[in-house]
């Protein structure tokens, strides 16, 4: 591993972006999504992801200069085309515009057909809670997790983000319905660590916690085991549904992970209590959480976005520990 402050890192990606195609406007915001989700720690959808989401671009199936096309619009809710444009501007585009109908009404909801993968969820859930709403997002995706009881892949470890402002600090939950991502898989295995639990099956059918044996397998364990497996299919069916866009069934058609579903629901928090109102229901709900005993003396009760808070000042101040392999391939694409 080695230490790269956020400034260089950002910096690095946005001229990567910028010689790859992007605009200047675009380059700076692309760079900074993909930049932040490493500061807080998510390198797995950060700069590890990133050759990846070149890679969509080069293959043909993300179309850079596209943007957004309105298709219907009824009162807080708007539906949209992503034209296959970069998942993660599309995302943001999206979020912003739900934020901008729940200010206008209390709450906004926008649904996104022909979008990409928008790289790490929970950066759209911190894009509402720093705007001062309530959120939640949810995606679907290619085929890649067995609904439970099933040998083989049939539906989508489908992403769900939930967000709530706070003022010490915004409570964010970004999770797949797999218990662990492939992004987070990819990264265990790729450090030549275990998992910290088992997180599916290897090839003799048995729980392991070996992330190679699980990304052979392609058998991932659902969050929850059949009740992650029952939200994964109402995530699909919800974002195919709402956006009239494509169902993790025809996304497995296709050569590739492209044509993505997605939903962005917003509450604007000062519409729907007082700020001070707001914060006290807040810490009513935090405080009685990390005020339990904890199993582990002196370790913190942590709860959605706490742990992230912490990694984002800590590598802020020392810098971002990235790989070594992986940051050689980003500046060898300068």
């Amino acid at each position: 591993m080695i230490t790269i402050t956020y400034d260089k890192l950002n910096e690095v990606l946005k001229e990567i972006l910028v010689k790859a195609g992007f605009t200047a406007e675009e380059s700076v915001l692309c760079s900074k999504i993909f930049a932040d989700s490493t500061l807080d720690g998510y390198h797995s959808h950060g700069v590890n992801r990133f050759p990846v989401f070149l890679k969509t671009i080069t293959d043909g199936y993300v179309q850079l200069g596209a943007h957004p096309e309105r298709q219907l619009a009824l009162g807080s809710f708007e539906r949209w085309d992503g034209k296959l444009g970069p998942g993660p501007l599309n995302a943001h585009f999206c979020m912003n515009r739900a934020i901008e109908l729940a200010k206008e009404s209390g709450m906004g909801c926008v649904a996104l057909q022909n979008g990409s993968h928008w790289m790490r969820g929970g950066s759209y859930g911190w894009q509402a809670a720093e705007a001062g709403c309530i959120a939640m997002c949810f995606t679907n995706t290619m085929p890649n997790m067995p609904s439970w009881g099933a040998m083989e892949a049939n539906t989508g470890n489908n992403p769900l983000i939930m967000a709530v402002p706070s003022d010490d600090g915004h409570i964010v939950l970004d999770m797949s319905l797999s218990q662990f991502s492939y992004g987070k898989m990819e990264k265990f295995a790729m450090d030549g660590k275990k998992l910290p639990f088992d997180g599916g099956f290897n090839a003799a059918g048995e729980p392991t916690d070996d992330p190679k044996a699980i990304l052979e397998t392609k058998r991932l364990f659902p969050t929850g085991y059949w009740k992650g497996s029952g939200m994964s299919i109402l995530v699909d069916l919800l974002v195919t549904l709402l956006s009239s866009g494509k169902s993790t069934a025809k996304i497995g058609e296709l050569e590739a992970e492209y044509g993505l579903s997605q939903v962005f629901v917003c509450f604007d928090a000062k519409q729907m209590n007082s700020d001070k109102r707001h914060q006290e229901l807040v810490d009513e709900i935090i405080n009685f959480v990390t005020m339990a005993p904890s199993e582990k003396e002196g370790k913190p009760i942590e709860y959605p976005g706490s742990q992230t808070k912490k990694r984002r000042e800590t590598y802020l101040k020392e810098g971002i520990p990235i790989n070594e392999t992986v940051w050689k391939e980003l500046t060898e694409l300068l």
